[in-house]
């Protein structure tokens, strides 16, 4: 359900990439400032949603406070890939710049760019799904408690990571 929020995401930004939402995203700094802080603020926290619970699972008695980080409503698989997508400014640069080059001149710009975002949206369903199914088969390994321990905070590392570069990203 992740992947296809992510790929819903991905025709979200399409369809604003061809009303042009998209491109007042890209020549606006305000705006563009703007989806990359909200980009950069999620990825932080959910990378201390991840080291935050690691850090706490790993001890049995607590090293933070019972609720550090507020929670977020957003519980369902779908949500949270459609949300992760949606608040990537990179994606609206993607679909911006790239899509265009391959529309042909004097053919229906909107038909062209649908055609070109479902051709991405099957192949990107159809990678998050084979990774998913991969990982779905490792759970074995992935359960140990030092192997998990070690992946959450590595992710969650990442994560953080990921949400200072954006942050510190000029257009």
């Amino acid at each position: 359900m992740t992947s296809v929020g992510i790929v819903n995401g991905l025709l979200v930004w399409t369809a604003a990439s061809a009303v042009g939402v998209a491109f007042l995203i890209a020549a606006n700094a305000f705006a563009f400032e703007i989806l990359k802080l909200a980009g950069a603020a999620y990825l932080g926290y959910l990378g201390m949603r991840t080291l935050v619970s690691n850090w706490r699972d790993s001890s049995t008695r607590p090293v933070l406070p019972d609720n550090p980080l507020p929670k977020l409503q957003v519980k369902s698989p779908y949500a949270q890939g459609l949300l992760n997508n949606l608040l990537n400014p990179k994606i609206a640069f993607f679909f911006t710049s790239l899509i265009p080059q391959f529309i042909t001149q004097g053919a229906s710009v909107t038909l062209d760019a649908a055609e070109l975002a479902i051709i991405f949206a099957v192949m990107g369903l159809a990678w998050l799904t084979a990774f998913a199914l991969l990982v779905s088969k490792s759970k074995v390994l992935l359960r140990i408690p030092s192997v998990k321990k070690w992946l959450d905070t590595l992710t969650g590392a990442v994560l953080i990571g990921l949400g200072v570069k954006l942050a510190m990203e000029s257009r």
